[in-house]
C-alpha cells in the first residue's frame, strides 16, 4: 500500500535532473521500515484527537450497562439536537466523533429491520426518529468524520451465543455501513458476554471470544462496504486499544507491535500499552478515556468533569505519545452535551490554541551534521518548514546526528513537538534536547525521550535560550524526521 501514500517529490527514484546537458541521478529517498501504516492507517494517524459519543436507554436508566430488559418506551430525549453535539465536538477542535450505535444492552438508535428492540419503538418522534441519521448528517455539516460503535455482545437476544446471533449481528453491520455515508472508523468492544436477558432467559452466557464471533469474516464486511474506514479492537486490525481507560498511553508507546493471537477481548493489556519495538504489524494505538468518571451520562457526576488541565494532561500522554485520542462524551436525558461538559471543552481548546498558536522553532537557521546525499530534498530546514511531505533524512546506516537550530534572538519555550514520517516506518528509538547556556559556554540537556512516531510531545522547566540542539541517539534505520517544534504552555 506504500505507493499510495501521499508521498514526496523525493521518492520519486528515477527523477533526473539536468545539469549542464548532463543527466545526474536523484538521490534515493530512504527505503521503506516495515511495517508501515496502510493508507487509512495514514489517514486515520492525521486526525489526532476526536470524540466518543455514548448515548442510549442507560442515560434515562442511570445504567453504564443495561441489562438488556429495558423497554424502548425509556428512551425519549425531550430536547434532543444532533447539531449542538456536533458543534461541540468541533468548537473542542476534535475531528470527528464515533457513536454507540448500540451498547451491551442491544437497544439500536436506528430502526433496524432485524429486532423491535430500537428506537422504532420508543416515543422519540413517534417512533419515526433515527439518532444514526441525525448525528452523521450533523457531523457532515460541521466538517467532522463520522464513526460507529456497534457492541458485539447483545444482552437483550434470544439467540446471542448461537450461530444465528452471528447473522444478527452481520446485518445490523450493513445496515449501518451502507445507509449513513462515509465511515472513517468501526469500533468493536471486547465485552464478550456475561449475565443477561437475552429474551427473556435471565441467565449467564459465555462464549469463546477467540473463535465464537469469526471476526474475519465479519472484518470483510467493513473492508467491502467501508474501505477506507479503520478497524478498532483490541487485535485491530487497523487500530489497537491502548489498554487501559485512564487516558495513557506507554512512554514508549510504539505504532508496531507483534498482534499474532490477539482478538477483541483477547489481549494483553501491557503490550497493547507500550506496542513492541519492530513489531510484525503496524497496529497503533488508539486511547479511550471519558471526560466524566462514567461513560453514560449520570446527573450525579455533574461536578466530576474533567477539567481543561485534566484533558491537557490526558492529551500529553495520548496524542502526545503517539497514538489518537477518543474522548466520550455524554449527552443528557435533553438528547444535548450538558453545560459543565461544553464549557470544559471550551476552556481545553482555548487552552491548546494558546500553547500551540506560536511555532518557537519558526525562523531558526537550521544546520544538521548529516544531510541525506547533500541533497536539498532533504534538508534539516524541513523540520520547521511545515510542508506536508517534508523531512529531513540522513544517508543510509546513519542512525545518529544531530540538528541545531540558531535563533536571532533569545526564545523561551517549555514543550518539544517532534513527528517522524510516518510512509516509512517508525525508526527512531532514542532523543536527547540539549539548550545553549550562554553563560557557562556549553550544552545543557533539557530533555530525552525514546520513541517518536506520528507525534510526541515532551514537557520541559521554561528554557531560555539561542540555541537547542536535538541529538537522535538510536533508531533503527537512516533518519526522516519531518518535525521539530518549540512551544510555550502558558500557566494552567
Amino acid at each position: 500500500m506504500l505507493n499510495r501514500l501521499p508521498l514526496p517529490r523525493a521518492l520519486l527514484v528515477g527523477l533526473l535532473l539536468g545539469c549542464g546537458g548532463l543527466a545526474v541521478a536523484a538521490v534515493p529517498p530512504p527505503a521503506p521500515l516495515a511495517p508501515v501504516p496502510s493508507e487509512r492507517q495514514w489517514a486515520w494517524h492525521q486526525l489526532g484527537a476526536y470524540a466518543f459519543v455514548h448515548f442510549t436507554v442507560n442515560t434515562f436508566t442511570d445504567k453504564e450497562w443495561g441489562y438488556g430488559d429495558e423497554s424502548p418506551a425509556v428512551f425519549n430525549p425531550t430536547a434532543f439536537d444532533a447539531d449542538q453535539i456536533a458543534r461541540t465536538v468541533k468548537e473542542a477542535g476534535l475531528t470527528g466523533l464515533v457513536l454507540t450505535a448500540k451498547h451491551h444492552d442491544g437497544f439500536c438508535l436506528w430502526p433496524s429491520r432485524y429486532t423491535d428492540h430500537s428506537i422504532a419503538h420508543s416515543p422519540y418522534q413517534g417512533g419515526h426518529g433515527d439518532i444514526v441519521r441525525e448525528i452523521a448528517d450533523a457531523c457532515r455539516r460541521h466538517g467532522l468524520k463520522f464513526g460507529l460503535y456497534l457492541s458485539p455482545w447483545d444482552r437483550n437476544r434470544a439467540d446471542y451465543g448461537q450461530p444465528s446471533y452471528l447473522a444478527y449481528y452481520r446485518n445490523q453491520l450493513r445496515e449501518l455501513l451502507t445507509n449513513y455515508g462515509p465511515v472513517f472508523e468501526v469500533w468493536f468492544d471486547g465485552a464478550n458476554g456475561g449475565d443477561g436477558y437475552y429474551g427473556g432467559a435471565r441467565e449467564v452466557r459465555q462464549i469463546d471470544n477467540t473463535t465464537y464471533y469469526d471476526w474475519p469474516a465479519t472484518w470483510k464486511i467493513v473492508r467491502e462496504l467501508q474501505p477506507q474506514a479503520v478497524m478498532f479492537s483490541d487485535g485491530g486490525p487497523d487500530v489497537r486499544w491502548v489498554g487501559n481507560e485512564r487516558g495513557v498511553a506507554g512512554d514508549p508507546c510504539w505504532a508496531t507491535i507483534n498482534a499474532a493471537g490477539f482478538m477483541p477481548g483477547h489481549a494483553d493489556g501491557q503490550q497493547l500499552n507500550r506496542g513492541d519495538r519492530r513489531g510484525a504489524q503496524w497496529l497503533p494505538a488508539e486511547v479511550d478515556v471519558s471526560i466524566r468518571p462514567g461513560w453514560f451520562y449520570h446527573a450525579a457526576e455533574d461536578a466530576k468533569v474533567k477539567s481543561p488541565a485534566e484533558l491537557f494532561a490526558i492529551y500529553l500522554t495520548s496524542v502526545g505519545r503517539g497514538a489518537n485520542l477518543i474522548l466520550n462524551l455524554a449527552p443528557d436525558r435533553r438528547g444535548i452535551i450538558p453545560e459543565p461538559d461544553v464549557a470544559a471543552l471550551r476552556a481545553w481548546r482555548a487552552y491548546r490554541d494558546a500553547t500551540f498558536s506560536r511555532d518557537l522553532a519558526a525562523g531558526a537557521r537550521v544546520q544538521a551534521s548529516n544531510t541525506r546525499g547533500h541533497d536539498a530534498r532533504y534538508a534539516a530546514a524541513n523540520v520547521i518548514a511545515g510542508q506536508p511531505g517534508a523531512y529531513w533524512a540522513t544517508d543510509d546506516g546513519v542512525t545518529s546526528a544531530e540538528l541545531v537550530l540558531e535563533f536571532a534572538a533569545p526564545r523561551t519555550f517549555n514543550l518539544i513537538l517532534l513527528r517522524e514520517y510516518l510512509p516509512l516506518g517508525q525508526r527512531i528509538a532514542g532523543v536527547a534536547l540539549d539548550a545553549w547556556d550562554a553563560t557557562a559556554g556549553r550544552w545543557v540537556e533539557c530533555a530525552t525521550t525514546t520513541s517518536i512516531g506520528a507525534q510526541r510531545l515532551v514537557p520541559t522547566a521554561d528554557i531560555t535560550t539561542t540555541k537547542v540542539r536535538l541529538r537522535i541517539t538510536a533508531a533503527d534505520a537512516c533518519l526522516a524526521l519531518s518535525t521539530l517544534g518549540l512551544f510555550l504552555r502558558p500557566p494552567a
